[in-house]
């Protein structure tokens, strides 16, 4: 499959979204800083793994135009959905706003990149 800039910008999308959830979740993972609110346990952890994910695997398959980065970015769509509404439900009266806010913007990122795959495969078709 050849790239396109479609996907070339799917790529530079999810290389920024998951730069910075790389960047937040050290922050709280590696660094320990404090923040000024509770922090759901496992939140941080999530957010770093798929921010690297995103950033060494997803955002190089999708520069490379590989079937498997669709996949991926369908994959990194539905679980940052299923996060959220694990968020809204059983965690509801403890999330942080920004952590809604940052997982709204995550989702919100990878249904561009997904609708880009997507107009990418109506193009070549």
């Amino acid at each position: 499959m050849k790239a396109t800039v479609l996907h070339r910008l799917a790529a530079g999308l999810a290389l920024i979204i998951g730069g910075m959830a790389v960047f937040a979740g050290s922050r709280v993972v590696i660094l320990h800083q404090p923040v000024d609110y509770y922090v759901i346990d496992w939140l941080p952890v999530y957010n770093l793994l798929m921010g690297l994910i995103t950033v060494l695997v997803t955002a190089v398959l999708l520069w490379k135009a590989s079937p498997w980065g669709f996949k991926m970015a369908v994959g990194t769509l539905v679980a940052h959905s299923t996060v959220m509404a694990v968020l809204q439900t059983a965690y509801r009266a403890v999330v942080a706003p920004d952590s809604v806010r940052a997982m709204t913007i995550r989702i919100t990122a990878w249904i561009i990149i997904v609708a880009l795959l997507v107009w990418a495969r109506r193009k070549q078709a």
